[in-house]
């Protein structure tokens, strides 16, 4: 992710000035702000000359100092990698109906061949085996650093051979590559989830030791337990079919696909150790990335809501059931019938709360009065939960923050016009304190349209501050307010207004406080579905531009241009629609985040606190 600090120039500079200093900047040569003279009020021009002054002097500096062009880094880099995907055609006609997978290459250090490997199953953990032809026309797109260029253009290409294309950079340097592709089988060699079912124990993986801990295992018989390792790859001994006993190291050998590469895990029957706060760094893993409608079947554009459990992340349909996937492997388990509870402004909306608690809420006043209805069940029990008589546009998003059947605060916009108002419920020791809810209007915000969502930070104190994400016409941003005021704190600055920020959730992990939100593009152009995760267990760093990668608070956030509609060969998100939302494993040591992009990705990521 590139690091790069964003500079003040004041109005004083003129566009030459401004891009002398911004290449300084990029330089790491000098702070900007140190050299840049504000206005005289007597002499209008003499912060100016003051400023050419300094320009020249510092210039002669570096001439001396430093004798090459310059120029931003990136411009150095050239090509990062490149992106081949399946081309799916229709068999009579030779239409293209979508795309499908994504696998990279990139170049070894000192060679100009790209090899973009292909696995030899697809998807990995089936047992479709990819065929040469499948390589014969793909389409190919190179990620450029800026102000580099690629010769030819990349579209459709034959990966079976080598393909020669040339780079250019801002220098007018030229470099040739040869792109193509291979099919391999997959050296991967990991145990990615380690289960004792008869125990409840999950296993906590130290991957960088190779340790597996089962923390409070004590079992007098050998058990037998549940394992997911990397696609194709085998275990030996198998601790599915071969019961075993742990509370002595037991050692485990995990043999990848190509027979080669392995990995040896001991496993242990300790408690794992735990970094003293927040997650670890770089800890991020996808676990699994499924298109919503080639993969999961859903294809209506009407996917508003996503919750979590344990096991399971279940999929909101409007008027149709619900589909609920594993929570690991993102495998189509199940739907669920909501019988009575379906419609289209009946289940209209979907959320979970902090320990995997599933409400589903309609949409009024379309639907008549608010509801909000416990499901009770997987095979679509409901209980009804809030009711609330309202003229109010209400619906489109709900948040929970704590456990339903103990302590929470529930939290949902209001739509009616433009507003900054939304509806707040308290539930205290399992019982909701009325279904009127009180309503909050936040004050220094600008106000926003049907696309936004508020959640709380506390499950008990309605005067703990909550974050805000919404679309305004203006600029969005991320706003955190304060709970005893009800007034815009701090925001994030400068998201393009051509996207749209509308889904927020919040969570405390490993004692840090961390908040995620997304950014849907519902245009027919233009490739930018993003979410963000970022460490707001203080003020200091929740400033600056996500989008530019000059927020400090920002600790994760996905790959852009991949996940949405438009990435997946649908022509546009019609209805804005997308979610996030955190589960905390019951050990405490897993974060997890699922987002969804309707008509796009759901996807799975990992964090944790391990100390490796």
């Amino acid at each position: 992710m590139p690091n790069y600090k964003t500079i003040r120039l004041f109005d004083n500079l003129n566009n030459g000035d401004k891009n002398f200093l911004k290449v300084l900047n990029m330089k790491r040569i000098i702070n900007p702000e140190l050299i840049l003279g504000q206005k005289s009020k007597a002499c209008p021009n003499k912060g100016r000359i003051v400023n050419i002054l300094l320009l020249i002097c510092f210039g002669m500096i570096i001439g001396c100092q430093q004798p090459e062009e310059l120029l931003p880094p990136v411009a150095e880099l050239g090509l990062n990698s490149v992106v081949a995907q399946f081309v799916n055609v229709h068999p009579l006609t030779g239409e293209i109906l979508d795309l499908e997978g994504e696998f990279r290459g990139v170049a070894a250090e000192g060679s100009n061949e790209i090899i973009v490997i292909v696995p030899y199953y697809y998807p990995e953990n089936s047992e479709n085996r990819v065929s040469i032809e499948r390589l014969k026309k793909m389409r190919v797109r190179a990620i450029l650093d800026d102000n580099v260029t690629i010769s030819p253009p990349l579209v459709y290409l034959d990966m079976t051979v080598d393909n020669k294309v040339t780079i250019t950079n801002v220098r007018k340097e030229k470099k040739e590559y040869i792109l193509r592709g291979e099919i391999r089988k997959s050296n991967a060699s990991k145990i990615e989830d380690f289960y004792i079912p008869s125990m409840g124990i999950s296993g906590i993986i130290n991957e960088n030791e190779k340790i597996i801990s089962l923390p409070n295992y004590a079992s007098e018989v050998s058990v037998l337990a549940q394992v997911r390792l990397s696609p194709n790859a085998t275990i030996s001994p198998d601790p599915t079919t071969t019961p075993i006993d742990y509370n002595n190291d037991v050692q485990l050998t995990v043999t990848a696909h190509d027979g080669v590469s392995k990995s040896v895990y001991t496993l242990r029957a300790e408690e794992a150790k735990k970094l003293s706060f927040g997650m670890r760094a770089n800890s991020a893993k996808i676990m699994f990335e499924k298109r919503m409608r080639l993969d999961l079947g859903i294809s209506n554009n009407l996917s508003r809501g996503i919750a979590a459990t344990k096991d399971h992340v279940i999929i909101n349909v409007s008027g149709q059931n619900s589909v609920y996937i594993n929570a690991k492997t993102g495998e189509k388990e199940g739907e669920i019938n909501l019988g009575s509870v379906m419609g289209a402004n009946r289940n209209y909306y979907s959320t979970s709360d902090a320990v995997g608690n599933v409400v589903i809420c309609n949409r009024a006043p379309n639907d008549g009065s608010f509801k909000v209805w416990k499901l009770t069940d997987m095979s679509g029990s409901t209980q009804l939960f809030i009711e609330w008589n309202t003229t109010s546009e209400i619906g489109n998003k709900l948040s929970i923050q704590g456990n339903i059947n103990e302590n929470a605060i529930i939290t949902a916009p209001l739509y009616t016009g433009y507003t900054t108002s939304f509806a707040r419920w308290q539930v205290e020791n399992g019982v909701l304190k009325s279904h009127i809810p009180e309503i909050i209007t936040i004050a220094g915000h600008p106000n926003w349209t049907s696309n936004s969502d508020v959640v709380h930070t506390s499950a008990t104190n309605i005067n703990a501050d909550y974050f805000v994400a919404s679309y305004i016409h203006a600029p969005s941003y991320l706003a955190w307010v304060d709970g005893s005021t009800n007034s815009v704190l701090r925001t994030t600055t400068g998201m393009n207004q051509n996207f749209v920020p509308n889904a927020v959730d919040f969570t405390v992990f490993n004692y840090a406080r961390f908040v995620t939100f997304n950014w849907v593009n519902a245009f027919t152009w233009g490739f930018s579905d993003r979410v963000w995760v970022l460490d707001v267990t203080s003020h200091a760093n929740f400033h600056g531009n996500t989008e530019t990668y000059a927020c400090p608070a920002v600790v994760w956030e996905c790959v852009e241009e991949i996940y949405g509609a438009k990435e997946n060969g649908w022509s546009r998100n019609e209805n804005y629609l997308g979610d996030v939302v955190f589960y905390t494993s019951a050990d405490g040591y897993y974060l997890y985040l699922y987002f969804m992009f309707t008509n796009g990705y759901i996807v799975g990521v990992q964090f944790d606190c391990i100390d490796m």
